[in-house]
């Protein structure tokens, strides 16, 4: 249900002391029309849940309104039926459903960022929303049966496994597992126990289902994202390590995995555990005793996510991927046979999209996930390419553009001429989160901001070498803070990064303010280092223009300041509708901010409401890409590629979307 924020429009009228443009200056171009669309900026069939029964398999599709949840034939893997979501009465729309469980002949799925429960009977065709776990943001990560077909679903913010029995509709909450935590990422469940992962403190509980008792059985020593019941034992992936445990917390093995870790587990009839291993896809097998696992079979879909695994006999695996595939797998050979959804029927539609990028003159890129549109400026045709991932944010280096990939916290280069994607570097060092990219051409290096994933503080400042990978991390450059965003002064050899005292969340922070640093990439030591302003956590976007830091902070009442780098001290300051991404262009600074409608601003020593309407559905920060020499940027208009005018002189420009 779409609804718009009436308080922060009032406030909008109240607080952001815009400057009007004085009729004779207004040119005549601004007579003409403004806004041009180009249709869908990303197009997506991307997948997150995903279950098996009978013969059939129910994927739910990611960054559709509505979702999708779409039935497949295995035998003939084609979708045979699809159906949509319907929106629930709380407020917020579902845009897709991470967990998903069957129980009595129905699939169940929770939803995201509405925590919502919902049901589908393939016999009748039926969808029913069934009941809200939480409040608008939130997601059911989780979803597991019980042999009595009881449902448990893991949730966040809150960090709870709850109860929902299909027969009366009762929901039980087992309340706070562990103080701050925020993720109930994998959840099993037998006749006796709820197995719970926990992201933020990486620990593997039991709950009993009679009592609510919490155990732990055991600590990971990062976030645990993947469980299994597997008879008398437990299984968690927890990083690089496989934990294999008995129910009752005893004789605990770890199994190391190397340099990567799995995302996917399921369990044979004869004890065998089949999992698929991240970043790469690879199949692997593990038995309880086993020291390592040992590699079936290459990646069916090379780097890409697996939402699911099952066995449909005794001899083929299907997995899911979260890019929008297919796959089975005859473990009696190692071959597989990939099916891409979107060709198999899945209905397919707008995503809210991660970054964009303008090549003047020749294209515009659109990162979505696991997918890179492209529209061709000199023919008008589109065209989409796969990547492995999250493309977080872009930048040109001569022929080819280089992509911030989340989750891997890889560095893909495209070629501009083939679009052949390469993998150049990971940032390692569990900063699987980069927010920001830049290319200094001085020393022909790439800049890169990022988190940690998790229950850590501390980011990082990657120096990348795009010839040969290597990776110099300057790892907690901001004390006890991760890094959101960078601005480069080449010409001084400089870096400015903007911190975050949240860092990768579910830990408790041990700064109250947001830094901003200057970091020699020369020395490569920190020069100085400014808190601008006061309990303020987040810098979502900065930039450096004209001797002053620009600095907009996240979810902080849209505040925006200008810091002089001479004194350190904040020249001006002041209030959007909202955060979003600083652009430089033709010596001004501009923003461009979520809520409120989605809103484009200048800023200065006055700012000036540039357009108002855009929408709010960029998934990442909303931006501009000015073409050189004009007003004209690219953006979006709801989830629509467009192109609007954004002169200063012109009156503020509303867009109304359809």
């Amino acid at each position: 249900m779409p609804r718009r924020s009436l308080a922060v429009l009032a406030a909008l009228a109240v607080t952001l002391s815009l400057t009007a443009v004085p009729a004779e200056a207004t040119p005549r171009t601004c007579d003409r029309p403004r806004v041009e669309t180009f249709g869908p900026a990303s197009v997506t069939g991307a997948i997150v849940g995903a279950a098996v029964h009978e013969g059939r398999a129910y994927v739910v599709a990611r960054g559709q309104k509505p979702p999708v949840l779409a039935e497949i034939d295995l035998a003939t893997r084609k979708v045979v039926r699809s159906v949509r979501l319907p929106d629930a009465p709380a407020t917020g729309e579902p845009e897709g459903g991470w967990a998903t469980a069957v129980s009595g002949g129905k699939v169940y799925v929770g939803t995201y960022p509405v925590p919502d429960l919902y049901s589908f009977d393939p016999a009748t065709g039926e969808v029913a929303h069934l009941a809200t776990l939480g409040r608008n943001g939130g997601f059911v990560w989780s979803l597991a049966a019980a042999p009595d077909g009881t449902l448990y679903a893991g949730t966040y913010p809150d960090g709870r496994v709850k109860e929902y029995v299909p027969a009366t509709g009762a929901i039980r909450d087992f309340g706070v597992l562990a103080a701050g935590e925020r993720y109930v990422r994998a959840v099993a469940a037998d006749a006796v126990n709820v197995y719970a992962g926990l992201l933020d403190k990486g620990r593997l509980v039991a709950i009993d289902r009679a009592t609510g008792a919490v155990k732990e059985l055991a600590q990971g020593t990062a976030g645990i994202g993947v469980v299994a019941d597997h008879g008398d034992r437990v299984l968690a992936v927890s990083g690089p390590t496989l934990i294999d445990v008995r129910k009752d917390g005893t004789d605990i093995r770890r199994v190391a995995l190397g340099s990567g870790s799995l995302d996917a587990l399921t369990v044979a009839p004869d004890g065998t555990v089949y999992g698929t291993s991240r970043p790469d896809g690879a199949v692997h097998r593990y038995r309880t005793g086993d020291g390592a696992i040992t590699k079936v079979a290459d990646p069916p879909s090379q780097d890409d996510e697996t939402r699911r695994l099952a066995l449909v006999d005794d001899h083929t695996l299907v997995g899911f991927s979260g890019s929008g595939g297919m796959w089975s797998l005859d473990l009696r050979t190692g071959v597989p046979d990939f099916t891409d959804l979107i060709e198999a029927g899945l209905p397919s539609g707008p995503e809210r999209p991660q970054s964009m990028l303008l090549v003047p003159g020749r294209a515009v890129y659109v990162g979505g996930h696991f997918f890179m549109d492209v529209r061709d400026l000199r023919t008008g045709k589109q065209r989409r390419f796969r990547v492995p991932g999250e493309p977080k944010d872009l930048v040109r280096r001569g022929d080819k553009i280089y992509a911030a990939i989340y989750p891997s916290g890889q560095i893909i280069s495209i070629d501009l001429r083939t679009d052949r994607v390469r993998g150049v570097a990971h940032l390692g060092h569990d900063q699987q989160r980069p927010w920001d990219i830049e290319y200094d051409p001085v020393t022909d290096k790439l800049l890169v901001a990022s988190a940690p994933l998790g229950g850590r503080l501390e980011g990082a400042l990657s120096v990348i070498d795009p010839r040969t990978g290597r990776v110099d991390s300057y790892l907690g450059v901001i004390p006890g803070q991760s890094l959101m965003s960078l601005s480069l002064d080449s010409r001084r050899g400089v870096v400015y990064l903007g911190g975050d005292v949240l860092g990768g969340g579910g830990v408790t922070p041990v700064k109250t303010t947001a830094s901003v640093a200057a970091f020699d990439l020369r020395t490569r030591k920190v020069r100085w280092q400014a808190d601008p302003v006061p309990n303020m956590r987040t810098f979502q976007d900065i930039k450096v223009h004209d001797g002053l830091l620009y600095g907009v902070y996240k979810r902080d009442s849209g505040a925006w300041i200008a810091l002089d780098l001479a004194t350190r001290t904040v020249k001006h300051q002041g209030t959007l509708s909202g955060y979003g991404e600083l652009t430089v262009h033709r010596g001004k600074v501009f923003a461009s901010t979520f809520f409120g409608g989605g809103n484009a601003y200048e800023l200065g020593a006055e700012t000036r409401h540039l357009a108002t309407g855009l929408g709010d559905d960029w998934y990442t920060n909303p931006q501009l890409h000015f073409e050189p020499g004009s007003w004209r940027a690219w953006a979006l208009s709801g989830r629509h590629l467009a192109r609007i005018d954004l002169d200063p002189r012109c009156p503020l420009l509303t867009i109304t979307q359809s």
